[in-house]
């Protein structure tokens, strides 16, 4: 027997760590004072959104070779500052996150987490995602409102209340990132808390709405932080005796099933999740499925969803509000049940339209109530609308008929 071993196939090369390198050259010599708000140093990335908060933009993108860039009143603008390299800019994001966030954004080339910056004495939450595209790191970030506006302040439809008051069942936001889906939802949740004695049990990726307890008790969990990721925590969710669940996002299959059993078992569950109307998040909802499961889960949905409420957001043509929820509302009446057993997604549009008697609208509806208030333009609104013909009708005084035979 051979007395040499046998060789052994090198080590496949370890991924350098760029933040490893931004912490050590980053500015670090000389001690920063301690935000006596946030009981840490500032960090240089601190400024920029300070910057942002000032004039009143809603979101911050960050690429290299740019100088930082704010959404303001629904517009990207650039700003007079300095463009970001790419050394520099791992520098500003290495002190805003984790190790466990660093080992993700490793791992998948990104990563989801909130972030607090002080300004003017008070505390302001962003959403914060880090991604890598052609092979530079950027980040944009959304800031989240400080105080949790109610519906009227946010302009949605009076029915938005009604969707409250379920004792059990699934209401789901569909639009796509951006929409304002987290905003209503945090609104519906506060109506409730001010309403009702129940137990309200949050479960986000990242939370970003902080909500102060009223008349409800409020928990709330997020993912990476408090536990390990969404199926854990839906697993502990029933167990933890919740009247009314928020899951922040139906993002897979195992998500959607747990929330929906929560459903069937008498809980109220709130969701979001990306699609772009109403109607056509039944089919994104499917997708999650292998076909074989199909049938049962329209059966499912038919009998346990409540509503599906599409949102948009556009931009206004007047001071306040700058941006206004362009909104679709679907409710699960017997029509639509009956359509959805049956495979007939194609006519939900329609009965949408002749339901509004109940409550129900399409984001034509939506678009013609702003361009009668004089909130929003014309042609911003038909360039938005998933029908401009009809909507030029509409607006005309011409009575648009239900199409389709239900």
């Amino acid at each position: 027997m051979s007395s040499h071993a046998a060789p052994t196939a090198p080590s496949a090369p370890m991924m350098p760590d760029p933040f490893a390198a931004a912490a050590a050259s980053r500015i670090s010599a000389t001690a920063r004072p301690i935000n006596p708000v946030l009981g840490r140093p500032d960090n240089e990335i601190d400024s920029i959104f300070r910057a942002m908060i000032k004039l009143k933009g809603s979101d911050l993108h960050l690429q290299c070779g740019k100088p930082p860039m704010f959404r303001i009143k629904g517009s990207i603008r650039e700003t007079q500052m300095e463009p970001i390299g790419k050394e520099k800019m791992y520098q500003l994001f290495e002190p805003m996150m984790d190790e466990r966030n660093k080992r993700i954004f490793q791992e998948n080339g990104g990563c989801d987490f909130a972030y607090v910056v002080e300004a003017d004495g008070q505390t302001w939450r962003f959403r914060v995602n880090l991604f890598i595209q052609l092979g530079n790191p950027g980040m944009v970030t959304r800031k989240i409102e400080r105080f949790i506006p109610p519906f009227e302040k946010l302009n949605l439809p009076p029915v938005m209340e009604e969707l409250c008051k379920y004792d059990q069942g699934m209401v789901l936001l569909a639009g796509v990132t951006g929409s304002g889906k987290s905003t209503t939802i945090a609104s519906m949740l506060d109506w409730i808390n001010h309403q009702y004695r129940k137990h309200i049990l949050t479960i986000e990726d990242p939370i970003e709405f902080i909500y102060t307890p009223d008349k409800c008790l409020i928990n709330q969990r997020e993912v990476g932080g408090d536990v390990k990721d969404f199926k854990i925590a839906m697993k502990h969710a029933v167990r933890q005796d919740p009247d009314i669940m928020l899951v922040g996002e139906m993002r897979d299959m195992e998500t959607f099933e747990t929330a929906m059993h929560a459903a069937e078992t008498g809980h109220l569950v709130y969701g979001t999740i990306h699609a772009s109307s109403a109607p056509s998040t039944i089919g994104r909802i499917l997708d999650l499925f292998p076909q074989d499961m199909h049938s049962a889960l329209r059966s499912s949905m038919a009998f346990n969803m409540k509503a599906i409420v599409g949102q948009k957001l556009l931009k206004t043509i007047v001071e306040e509000p700058s941006r206004v929820p362009i909104i679709e509302i679907m409710l699960f009446n017997p029509t639509v049940r009956k359509l959805l057993i049956e495979g007939e997604d194609g006519k939900l549009s329609a009965a949408i339209r002749i339901g509004k008697e109940e409550g129900m609208q399409q984001f034509n509806d939506s678009l013609k109530h702003f361009i009668d208030k004089e909130i929003i333009s014309r042609a911003d609104a038909l360039e938005i609308s998933p029908n401009p013909e009809e909507l030029k009708m509409v607006l005309k005084g011409i009575n648009v008929r239900s199409s389709g035979m239900l």
